[in-house]
Parts: C-alpha cells; sequence; structure tokens
C-alpha cells in the first residue's frame, strides 16, 4: 500500500523551554499537544490516533489518561531517536487504512534538569549482545569514537573535517531564537574543547536538554482545509543494523538501507532535495549517514561537509534549526527534524529559511552507530 499524499502534517510545535525543572513530562507533551493543534486548527476532540515514545512501559496509556484521549489507534514503538520519524510513517499508513483520521505525534523529556547524563555508562538493558559487552564498560560516546576512529584511520577524514559540522549548525542555531547555544563558534574552538573521548571533543557531541514537540498527521483531504500550507508525506521506510555475527562495517549506517527506498518510492533523487534533515547526536553521525544515504560516496564524508556544502544557502542545508549539537537533544532527536523540516517548507523559518524550500529529506538514526541502532527516513513535499 502506497502512502503517498495520503496524509499530511497539518502541525507542528517545538516546546520553546530547554531548561524545565518546574514542569512534568506530561506537562511538556500536553503543551506540545496544545500547540501543535492549535497550528493545525484542531482539537483534542479530534484525535484519533496517538504516538508517543520515551515514556516507558504503558505510559501512553498514563498519557492518554493525562489529555483525556481515547484514542482508536495507540503507537507507542521504541527505536530509539528515530522512534518519532517512524511514527510519522506509521500515522500516515494508519490514516490510509482507515484506522483514524488524525494522529498525535508526542515527545516530551527532562533529561537535563533530571540530571540524567545519557549515554556516559554501560550496561544497556541486559539484552543478549549487551551481556557480552557490557563487562567492557562501553558508552555511547565511545562507541561513536570508535566509529570516528575507523573512519579517519580508512578514509583520511580529520578532525578539522568534521568541527566543520559543529561550525555550520553552530550559525543556523545562531538564527533560531529557541536554541540553546547560539554563540558562534570556529574550526579552532572545536578542536580545542576538550577530548571526551578520541578523536571526539566536547563540540562534537550533542547536549543533553529537556524539551518537546507534537506533530499533527491528518489524512491530505482534510489537512487541504485547514489552517496552515499542508506538508505531504512522499514515503518513509525504517531500518536497522545490528553487529551481523561479526561482520558488520561501523563506518555504515543502517540509512544504506531506508535513504535510498524512501528516495526511490517518492520518485526523487539526492539532487531534488532543497535540505535536510540529518540526526547528530555527533559530528561523526552526519558524516557516516550523509554517506549511507547516498549524498555523497563513502569516505567522503569529511571532504562533503566543507567549504559551506551543508550551510545555508549551500547545496544541501542540513539541520538548519541548529540540530542537537546547538539547539536541542532532550534525549531524541527525531521529532524536532519533522518539525523544522515541515516549518521550512512552509516557509516559516525566518532567518534561517531555506529559499523556494519545496522537498526536504528526513532521517532519524536511534541507538549506537557500531553497535546496533535504527533508521527512520521520510520525503516531505509540498
Amino acid at each position: 500500500m502506497s502512502i503517498s499524499r495520503k496524509a499530511a502534517l497539518a502541525g507542528v510545535y517545538e516546546h520553546p523551554l530547554r531548561w524545565a525543572p518546574h514542569k512534568t513530562q506530561y506537562q511538556i507533551m500536553a503543551e506540545s499537544a496544545r500547540g501543535a493543534l492549535d497550528d493545525a486548527g484542531l482539537s483534542i476532540k479530534d484525535v484519533g490516533g496517538l504516538f508517543t515514545s520515551g515514556v516507558g512501559g504503558m505510559g501512553i496509556i498514563a498519557l492518554a489518561e493525562h489529555l483525556n484521549l481515547n484514542p482508536d489507534f495507540l503507537d507507542s514503538n521504541s527505536i530509539g531517536g528515530s522512534s518519532f520519524v517512524s511514527h510519522t510513517a506509521h500515522a500516515a499508513a494508519a490514516i490510509a487504512a482507515g484506522y483514524c483520521d488524525v494522529a498525535l505525534i508526542l515527545y516530551g523529556s527532562k533529561w537535563s534538569s533530571d540530571r540524567f547524563a545519557v549515554g556516559t555508562g554501560g550496561g544497556g538493558s541486559g539484552d543478549p549482545p549487551e551481556q557480552f559487552e557490557g563487562c567492557y564498560g562501553p558508552t555511547t560516546v565511545g562507541a561513536y569514537a570508535l566509529a570516528a576512529q575507523r573512519h579517519i584511520y580508512e578514509f583520511g577524514t580529520t578532525s578539522e573535517q568534521l568541527a566543520e559540522i559543529a561550525v555550520t549548525t553552530r550559525k543556523h542555531a545562531s538564527l533560531n531564537p529557541h536554541a540553546k547555544f547560539r554563540d558562534l563558534i570556529s574550526v579552532d574552538d572545536v578542536l580545542a574543547s576538550r577530548e571526551v573521548s578520541s578523536p571526539l571533543h566536547l563540540l562534537d557531541c550533542c547536549m543533553i536538554s529537556d524539551g518537546g514537540g507534537a506533530l499533527v498527521v491528518t489524512s491530505a483531504e482534510r489537512a487541504r482545509d485547514l489552517r496552515k500550507k499542508p506538508v505531504y508525506l512522499l514515503s518513509a521506510a525504517e531500518s536497522c543494523a545490528h553487529t551481523s555475527a561479526g561482520m558488520r562495517d561501523i563506518t555504515d549506517a543502517a540509512a544504506k538501507q531506508s535513504g535510498p527506498k524512501a528516495m526511490a518510492r517518492a520518485g526523487v533523487s539526492h539532487s531534488d532535495f532543497d535540505m535536510a534533515m540529518i540526526y547528530d547526536s555527533f559530528t561523526i553521525t552526519v558524516c557516516i549517514t550523509l554517506e549511507s544515504l547516498g549524498f555523497c560516496q563513502k569516505g567522503e564524508g569529511g571532504a562533503y561537509v566543507q567549504n559551506g556544502r551543508i550551510g545555508l544557502g549551500g547545496e544541501l542545508p542540513i539541520n538548519t534549526d541548529g540540530g542537537g549539537l546547538s539547539s536541542n537533544h532532550p534525549g531524541m532527536r527525531g521529532i524536532f527534524l519533522v518539525i523544522e523540516a515541515v516549518k521550512q517548507l512552509r516557509g516559516e523559518c525566518g532567518e534561517r529559511q531555506v529559499k523556494d524550500c519545496a522537498l526536504a529529506f528526513c532521517h532519524g538514526t536511534g541507538g549506537t552507530l557500531g553497535l546496533r541502532h535504527s533508521g527512520a527516513s521520510l520525503v516531505l513535499g509540498v
């Protein structure tokens, strides 16, 4: 069943707070829900499908109670940071199948104010593969650093090239009034920041913040009569990558599977995109993901991100909100990829607006490069 142009994103909202010790996780989600529904010109009574992740166990039911919702369709699929990108596709499929007409996708987190140091400890969830790894004390940043080390060794990528990603993203954040970090930085600043896990420096790493957001997905027909210009879901694809019984290339990402499929399903090619939102947990994540998606050849990611190519006015502006490196990263960031892409396609981004933006690519990554992770890709257009 094709979902192309059968559903549209009709409302989006990004919670403005990056530090919210005075709010609960559910408050952040409820306020985000209200904002996205108002953006679409709908009310909570219109919602028939509820999607979320990061609430633990059967938290989606408690969330429904908090919102006083009795939805016809629920999805709390959790595949890490890409969850909300995949939820967008699942919502479109549910709408196309007639299970609901309006879907609400929510995320809220207080990982910063709750002092949750994500990615710094080992142990994992105790799943069978992690029992073999946990005794060695792996960390998230350590695994990404290992992928970066291998990329540098195998392809000659430099720390200066990776730093360009952080510098460009910070330029975009300087144009976003809600971004947590807005002061401009240089390549030298990135290299001078303390080394967290060789070769990654502090400014190569995403922040930990509070935050949340919401998406409203509805049928294309209904979206045409709502408050804002609809942004259509043209295609989607999902994937996962793991250690493959010891045969894993840690410089590949799950994006290698989902990206080309999403583009093929939409009938578009790399040169058609006006911008892209690429999960940026670390600078190396962006480099490897761009290669795996096919925007450049394997091993050429370092060179690809130089000379303004991924900045505003460049060939492929990415992470125009400032990304997880500079705007926000409250544990999982996939929902913000979609929010920013929708705003760009509507022409609502002010100083950071991509000129004549008509086609956007979103790719979320959840988990850990080099070990096991998910990938979810969306093609969005007007």
